[in-house]
């Protein structure tokens, strides 16, 4: 009995949480296969006497149907996962760089770069779109993936990650044995120093490509053309001056959402790996 108390006290406020936490899910949709005449009639799917008292007859597809046909949402979820895919991997493989390099060698100047690194952190997004407007309208970037993909390559937070997984996951002696035995520097970058991060190059990989896949503002800025817009600002433009069709902006929001979350549940073990990894060495 003791044990079995025990096992209610640990999961019944996690069951607890966990409904809290997918209750928006499933009322996201929900609402996206309901018409519009009963988007505010229920909370949930429409009341009715069919079965478990639902009327599924009422149930509708045509927010989803709409959406790639009339909408082009197909075109959108390309440039998304394009975008995505290419600033997580070139993030993550230039971040990944430039911490081996501050982790693992010893130069004139490196605490004076690791200080810039860190005092990138402290500075609000906000501030560097004018700089970087400017800068990507003088390299003839804007309205051009590479504008889009570029100032997000190497941030200071996936530099400074993967120094301290670095630190705490690769041994130096390790390097020294490869060095002997003949193994260049991008050998054993690739071939030693990066397995040993494997945790936090998957936790890197999944934050950077779920921050450009819900990114909203950088593509509005760079972009002009609609057919190269990502999907969240696909999203935002579902809303309409004088009626919302909220059915609509539910199913898109559900798209959205779910490449996201078959993304983590691939990558979920890396992440937690990953961010507890070197978070008490440095």
């Amino acid at each position: 009995m003791s044990r079995v108390r025990r096992g209610l006290l640990i999961y019944l406020p996690l069951l607890l949480c966990s409904a809290v936490i997918l209750l928006p899910l499933v009322y996201m949709l929900c609402a996206s296969i309901k018409t519009n005449e009963e988007f505010f009639t229920s909370p949930f799917l429409p009341r009715g006497s069919g079965f478990l008292g639902i009327a599924w007859d009422h149930l509708t597809s045509v927010h989803y149907r709409r959406l790639f046909y009339d909408y082009a949402f197909g075109n959108n979820i390309i440039n998304s996962c394009f975008l995505a895919s290419a600033t997580s991997i070139l993030a993550t493989l230039l971040t990944a760089m430039g911490g081996y390099a501050l982790a693992r060698f010893t130069f004139r100047g490196r605490s004076l770069l690791m200080g810039l690194v860190l005092g990138t952190l402290v500075l609000p997004n906000v501030l560097l779109l004018a700089p970087s407007y400017q800068l990507l309208y003088r390299l003839g970037l804007l309205d051009h993936y590479g504008g889009v993909i570029l100032p997000l390559a190497a941030p200071a937070f996936g530099v400074y990650l993967f120094r301290q997984a670095f630190i705490a996951g690769l041994p130096r002696e390790l390097l020294e044995a490869g060095r002997i035995d003949g193994c260049g520097e991008m050998r054993l970058f690739f071939s030693v120093a990066l397995p040993m991060v494997r945790p936090m190059v998957g936790a890197f990989l999944l934050i950077t490509y779920v921050g450009t896949w819900n990114n909203f503002i950088w593509p509005q800025i760079v972009l002009q053309t609609p057919e190269k817009m990502p999907l969240s600002v696909a999203i935002a433009q579902l809303r309409g001056v004088y009626f919302q069709d909220y059915g609509m902006m539910m199913a898109g929001t559900a798209v959205s959402v779910a490449p996201v979350l078959v993304l983590f549940l691939l990558l979920q073990r890396e992440f937690i790996a990953g961010l507890t990894a070197g978070a008490v060495k440095s």
